[in-house]
């Protein structure tokens, strides 16, 4: 059977690109061929992307593809990748975005993280830029009401729900769905981002325009949130830099930001395997190195 899944994620040098590798080497790890992955760069820097990146990648059933970023966003907005990468055209049921530093640990079903006329992401760890009257001002300026659900913050503290919010770092959204103006999700994410960004009066604005602009999104475009378990998008760094995963859990999914953070609870090695596993590599730069091996061979 074909994938009913895409997953995207960002290869942008000099550092997306290498933890690209590891998250597809995991996805592939923890999904087999149920999905199918695609990888995107800005096209202003596709040249830049090592020969050695592209054939780990490639080994692992992954084409690169570029997007344009040139008059898109004004000024440029590097976080706004994501958004152009999601309005980029794929032909599976839903397609699914993994920020480019997480990893899958453990053995998942895309019926897990997928649900049909929803949009599938987790809260945000925190919110930092506003409250709920910022909220409430967010949403007149774009003409619709505040909802009336209330969710909690991955890592907040104190008992109060609060307006929905939510990270960017990982969801999933139905690809042909269309609201009642025509439009696909992805196509109403840019435009509320947009619009928002052309408001001078919205803080935070930059770097958060992705995650302020999604929950208006997703009602826009005529759908709901679905609210994944913790465990399928496990956020680490912040306040639990330094702590174990906790052991009686089934975490699938770690957002890590930084390797070191791997390195500090214990996982380098098991990023390492899964790479060796999907690619026959253990680091990227070896590529080059078993190229040559197999060339004086030949010679």
């Amino acid at each position: 059977m074909s994938p009913r899944l895409t997953v995207f994620f960002i290869v942008e040098p000099p550092r997306f690109d290498l933890m690209a590798c590891h998250l597809a080497a995991s996805l592939r790890e923890q999904f087999g061929d149920t999905v199918a992955l695609v990888g995107y760069c800005p096209d202003t820097k596709i040249d830049l992307i090592s020969p050695e990146v592209i054939e780990v990648l490639r080994r692992m059933g992954c084409e690169v593809r570029p997007f344009k970023v040139e008059g898109r966003f004004t000024p440029e907005y590097p976080h706004g990748n994501k958004l152009l990468a999601t309005l980029e055209p794929r032909d599976t049921e839903f397609s699914a975005f993994f920020d480019s530093d997480i990893l899958c640990l453990r053995p998942n079903a895309v019926e897990n993280i997928v649900k049909e006329g929803h949009v599938s992401l987790t809260p945000a760890a925190s919110m930092v830029w506003g409250n709920s009257q910022t909220w409430e001002m967010i949403y007149a300026a774009c003409g619709m009401e505040v909802p009336e659900d209330r969710i909690r913050l991955m890592r907040q503290s104190g008992k109060r729900e609060r307006i929905p919010y939510f990270s960017s770092g990982l969801f999933t959204f139905p690809e042909q769905h269309r609201n009642d103006a025509g439009k696909s999700f992805p196509e109403v994410w840019m435009e509320m981002a947009q619009m928002l960004d052309a408001n001078p009066d919205v803080p935070g604005r930059r770097p958060y325009l992705d995650q302020i602009s999604l929950p208006l999104a997703i009602q826009r475009a005529g759908l709901k949130w679905n609210i994944l378990p913790e465990e399928q998008h496990y956020i680490l760094g912040g306040s639990l830099r330094g702590e174990p995963l906790p052991s009686d859990r089934e975490i699938f999914t770690i957002h890590y930001r930084k390797w070191e953070i791997i390195r500090e609870i214990g996982l380098s090695k098991t990023g390492k395997d899964m790479l060796e596993r999907h690619a026959g590599v253990r680091r990227i730069d070896h590529v080059a190195r078993k190229n040559k091996d197999r060339g004086d061979h030949a010679a």
